[in-house]
């Protein structure tokens, strides 16, 4: 397994490369790196759970509405031209949220990290490594969603020294600068991408089987069929819960008795179950196909909120971070090939426009959901055996949904 990844890699380590950065440059405007300010940001503008979860859910769910139509670039302009407007905005979102001086200005800083770290940054990422890597799709997603993990293990961990060390403002300055600095890397790593996209297009329109016409699915065609709506819960559930939990990572020290570096402190024990699934997971996709491997992926996570509810123990943190991970390695990899495998590589960028506004949208009900049932006082293990639930409900309707080999 790690000889085929091994020989992939060499094989495309520049374009792989370029995967892999621009997940994990993605980071500032994800979740785990937000939720680390979060206590600074509240206590600036006084704002308790509920209404700290609203002012997130209000940028992003600006930044859901946004993507449907700025995704869509990615099928129309250049990918280095589409890489360098995503970077370059994160850019400037790091810059304004560091500036923040007021409510409305903190939901406009919220609104571009979500849209140019989390939405496009991301959606560049993963929509070219589908795209592109048609025979090894599930391994080319698989390495570059690595960089997502690696973000993840990394920088909210140096986040926290950062804002200890110089403050949470001067932490997002800095932050602007390393993304900055990257865009070059980034370019670099795109060189001869003219010729990979010629190929592509040849491919599409000359060499094309009858069946992969057939798949090459416009976004309203997709939208026309059961089939997508069925999904839905599946695609809402990790998104909406995953970032409810990293939203809070004090909330979740404060309800175990733990502290908050010890819980914000062992994601790099997601990060590497993470990491090892996306490996293992791109090499089953490529060989049994996503539409096989995506319907067991909720759970993990299911049993990882159930695991938090069994004991106060901060040693039970571990359990919970392995099984969200494991979701969340089988997450980056499967939905973005089972999109590419349903629907076909032409209109990709359009309908993952699509499906990451559905990603973003539930993103931005998770913390303001947890935060309002926070503030009602509803217990945090209560909350988790609730999402739970809904995890298990939405793998039974994705298993009906997936059931057929044909639509």
């Amino acid at each position: 397994m790690l000889i085929d990844y091994w020989r992939f890699a060499r094989t495309h380590p520049r374009f792989l490369g370029f995967g892999f950065l621009l997940a994990f440059l993605s980071s500032p405007g994800q979740t785990y790196f937000i939720g680390v300010f979060g206590p600074e940001i509240q206590a600036l503008f006084d704002l308790d759970n509920a209404a700290w979860g609203r002012t997130y859910m209000i940028g992003t769910l600006v930044s859901a509405a946004v993507i449907t139509w700025s995704g869509t670039f990615i099928d129309r302009i250049d990918l280095r031209l589409f890489a360098t407007l995503s970077l370059a905005g994160l850019v400037c979102a790091c810059l304004v949220i560091g500036s923040v001086s007021s409510p409305v200005m903190l939901v406009l800083a919220i609104f571009m990290l979500r849209q140019f770290g989390q939405g496009l940054t991301s959606h560049a990422s993963i929509t070219s490594m589908a795209r592109y890597h048609a025979t090894d799709r599930g391994k080319a997603i698989a390495l570059a969603a690595i960089g997502f993990s690696f973000g993840e293990a990394f920088l909210p961990l140096l986040a926290v020294f950062s804002i200890q060390a110089w403050g949470w403002r001067e932490a997002y300055f800095g932050t602007a600068v390393l993304v900055l600095l990257s865009i070059p890397l980034a370019l670099w790593l795109l060189k001869g991408h003219q010729q990979r996209h010629a190929l592509l297009l040849e491919n599409l329109n000359h060499t094309a089987t009858e069946v992969d016409q057939q798949i090459s699915y416009t976004r309203r065609k997709m939208l026309s069929e059961p089939l997508f709506y069925l999904m839905l819960p599946a695609m809402i559930a990790p998104s909406m819960i995953g970032t409810a939990m990293f939203f809070f990572p004090a909330e979740i020290a404060r309800a175990k008795g733990w502290s908050s570096l010890w819980v914000t402190g062992n994601y790099w024990v997601y990060s590497t179950a993470t990491v090892l699934t996306i490996i293992l997971s791109g090499v089953l996709i490529d060989r049994f196909s996503a539409r096989k491997v995506v319907p067991y992926f909720l759970l993990p996570l299911a049993a990882g909120l159930a695991a938090l509810t069994i004991s106060d123990d901060r040693f039970m943190i571990w359990p919970y971070m392995f099984l969200t991970g494991v979701s969340s390695g089988v997450y980056f990899t499967g939905l973005s090939a089972l999109w590419a495998e349903l629907y076909g590589p032409r209109y990709l960028g359009a309908i993952k426009s699509l499906t990451n506004a559905v990603m973003v949208f539930s993103s931005a009900l998770g913390p303001a959901l947890v935060g309002d049932l926070l503030t009602r006082g509803m217990e945090f293990e209560r909350i988790c055996l609730i999402l739970a639930g809904f995890c298990m409900f939405a793998t039974v309707i994705l298993f009906y949904a997936l059931r057929k080999p044909n639509r």
